[in-house]
């Protein structure tokens, strides 16, 4: 910072008392015919903005709507420092915040952003500011309709693929964005506009890409978290048009096994995906199995942190679409692995694996076979005289009906739930 930017700061935070004159002066070197004296100011303000007093981001009001002003103009420089500096005004103060929005602050950044789109340190620096403003805690009811209606979201996606010069920054910060909007009741919207297959693209894109680009996590997880929450409204019967590429499962696969050990919340968001996806479209369970992907998943049964939880699911959601499905499965030797987890002290995992077990052993009687072959009736056995509730229940069920019966074969999938 300049000297004068200096002092300035100097004696605003230490003399509240002159706040309100001091931001007159400051205002009027901003508006100033002085170039020099408004970068300075600008940077000055810039400064203010990162202040942890609570009093400063409301001081600061008289100088927004000359920040929103110029940024319609300036320089590159000029334009990001404005930029920055009302992205961080705005978690400091709800009352900055509404005045931001009577101001038009939402048109200003389309604007800036439409204008500026070939200029990424712009481009990034409005991606900041704007989701500053969606996570405040009213946005879905004050902010995010009005930016939904905006030109804002297809300059987002515009955005989203990194330029390999410039970096990643302007797609995560665009790419969080996203995530917000997609977070909202109004998902639709983003999925009219194709949201779902440009963020699905871009994953199978860095999941098959060589080598791992530093910080690329910072924009897998935004990307999965939207692919996520917009598969939720997508209608079934449209979910492979709208995902495009069953490779995506592949990328997720890719994102497992890359960040388990060293970002397992990432890992976890990764098998999130993976089972939202799997458990609408038999279409990309059975990619599962095309692709090779299980007995790589199957490994993962044996890792905690939530993650064999959710494989364990979507393992599920491939059984459960089709017979051919799951005899594919127990001739990868999944129920070898099911005999691992009946035997976990986790009472999901083992809820779970009975679950699964169902669904392979009324897939065939050589399934059934198989699972006594690999002495698994005493662990069923086991289950049932050691544990409660829905636990022995299933175990219970299982011998009866399919184990140490010979009427397996009529038992049906709607049995399981009346017992």
């Amino acid at each position: 910072m300049s000297f004068v930017g200096r002092l300035f700061f100097v004696t605003f935070a230490r003399l509240p008392s002159r706040q309100e004159n001091s931001m007159h002066l400051l205002v009027s070197l901003l508006t100033g015919s002085n170039t020099q004296c408004r970068l300075h100011a600008v940077r000055c303000l810039h400064e203010l903005s990162h202040s942890i007093h609570t009093n400063v981001a409301p001081a600061c009001l008289p100088a927004t709507p000359y920040l929103l002003t110029y940024l319609s103009g300036q320089s590159t420089k000029f334009t990001e420092l404005c930029l920055y500096t009302l992205g961080n005004l705005i978690p400091d103060s709800d009352v900055v915040k509404e005045k931001l929005l009577a101001q038009g602050i939402i048109p200003a950044l389309a604007s800036c952003m439409e204008n500026q789109r070939h200029n990424l340190a712009v481009v990034e620096a409005v991606g900041f500011t704007l989701s500053q403003l969606l996570q405040a805690k009213d946005a879905a009811e004050k902010i995010i309709p009005t930016v939904l209606t905006s030109c804002l979201p297809s300059q987002l996606l515009s955005v989203l693929t990194p330029d390999p010069k410039f970096g990643l920054a302007p797609a995560i910060e665009c790419a969080w964005c996203l995530h917000y909007l997609a977070c909202s009741k109004d998902g639709r919207e983003l999925l009219a506009q194709g949201a779902l297959l440009q963020c699905s693209s871009l994953l199978s894109s860095l999941g098959g890409a060589e080598g791992s680009k530093e910080g690329m996590e910072l924009l897998v997880c935004p990307l999965l978290r939207c692919v996520g929450n917009l598969l939720s409204f997508c209608p079934v019967n449209s979910l492979s048009s709208q995902v495009g590429d069953v490779r995506l499962v592949v990328a997720l696969c890719a994102f497992l096994q890359a960040y388990l050990h060293t970002q397992p919340a990432l890992a976890r968001e990764s098998a999130w995906v993976l089972n939202n996806l799997t458990a609408h479209s038999g279409e990309f369970c059975s990619a599962l199995l095309t692709f090779n992907l299980v007995p790589g998943l199957m490994q993962l049964l044996l890792f905690s942190q939530g993650i064999n939880t959710m494989i364990l699911r979507i393992l599920a959601n491939v059984a459960h679409k089709k017979k051919e499905l799951s005899v594919q499965m127990v001739h990868l030797g999944l129920l070898s692995t099911l005999c691992s987890t009946l035997k976990m002290a986790d009472q999901e995992m083992v809820t779970l694996s009975l679950e699964v077990l169902f669904m392979l052993v009324v897939s065939g009687p050589q399934v059934v076979d198989e699972f006594v072959r690999l002495n698994g009736v005493p662990l069923l056995e086991a289950i049932q005289y050691n544990s409660e509730g829905e636990m022995r229940q299933r175990a219970v069920y299982l011998l009866e009906r399919h184990l140490l019966s010979d009427s397996s074969s009529a038992c049906t999938v709607d049995n399981v739930s009346s017992s």
